[in-house]
């Protein structure tokens, strides 16, 4: 079963009022990577470098050519124990030729999670706006999550 927005919202910080949906929780922009490079192995992966891209000042945005970034969310998220956490895009993302592409997230987790934004057309998203969702659904599981993303992106 998937929890209620408020519920979501009690395992997420910061979190605005209006972030808060009825199956979920909006999570926002917080920086854009260019990336490259990178490997994955048998016995690990090497992340690829990452070079920040800045905002237009004249936009008050970032303008995204087509290609593949890394965004990073702007809300440490910890994924309570019981369950496990999906992030989908808003739909304003996919009726503009972007998509966000994540992984599951195992009970245990906390951090600022990151997702493969996807823009097949030019593309403007200010910072700090809603770009994601974030649910959580009830599931057994054995153990809580202790990989190498643990803790990542919180200063």
């Amino acid at each position: 079963m998937f929890r209620a927005g408020p519920f979501v919202a009690d395992h997420v910080r910061p979190v605005d009022p209006e972030q808060v949906q009825p199956n979920g929780l909006d999570l926002t922009a917080e920086a854009i990577f260019e990336t490259g490079g990178g490997r994955i192995g048998r016995d690990g992966e090497r992340i690829g470098e990452r070079d920040p891209v800045d905002p237009d000042p004249d936009a008050d945005a970032w303008r995204l050519s087509p290609g593949g970034y890394i965004l990073r969310y702007g809300e440490r998220i910890h994924i309570p124990e019981g369950h496990v956490g999906f992030v989908y895009p808003r739909s304003s993302l996919m009726r503009n030729a972007a998509m966000l592409h994540t992984a599951v997230w195992d009970a245990g987790y906390e951090g600022r999670g990151e997702g493969l934004l996807a823009v097949h057309e030019g593309i403007d998203i200010e910072p700090d706006a809603r770009v994601a969702q974030l649910v959580l659904a009830e599931a057994s599981h054995e153990g809580t999550y202790d990989g190498s993303y643990q803790g990542e992106n919180i200063e």
